[in-house]
């Protein structure tokens, strides 16, 4: 809820390909609450940014977590399991979105407690539809803790 927080609202995006990356945070912007983006590449980064470790001292806790499952160095289902059997990691919402298709990606990411599911969409119209109604749902409609 936007009013909840005196902060800015924070997203981490773990996506690998720059052209999705700019294509997620411009749709970001672009909706009502603006929030705050920080992209990592990979999932080690990811689980760094998250751990503040590394490069990542002063990182900032997100809000929300928005997670391509076909990442370099550790993949989408390795880094989704391990924030969800971290304690103090587990309940920010993690979405994942990815090009594949593959049904037997989804229950595997379902089983480890993904927040969510979405086939990332294909160009900039479509970005700019489904980005906002994500944004909207996991960062103001429901509730944090």
């Amino acid at each position: 809820m936007p009013g909840a927080h005196d902060a800015p609202l924070e997203v981490l995006l773990v996506e690998d390909s720059e052209t999705d990356a700019d294509l997620m945070i411009e749709a970001l912007k672009d909706g009502n609450l603006s929030p705050r983006v920080e992209v990592v590449e990979d999932g080690e980064q990811a689980l760094d940014y998250l751990r503040q470790q590394g490069n990542f001292l002063d990182a900032r806790r997100p809000d929300l977590i928005l997670l391509d499952l076909y990442l370099p160095r550790m993949n989408g289902h390795e880094v989704l399991a391990a924030i969800k059997q971290d304690a103090g990691l587990r309940r920010i919402p993690v979405v994942i979105l990815t090009a594949s298709d593959n049904e037997q990606a989804f229950v595997q990411a379902y089983d480890l407690h993904a927040n969510c599911c979405v086939c990332k969409p294909a160009d900039h119209d479509q970005f700019a539809l489904v980005v906002p109604k994500i944004e909207r749902f996991w960062l103001h409609f429901v509730r944090r803790a």
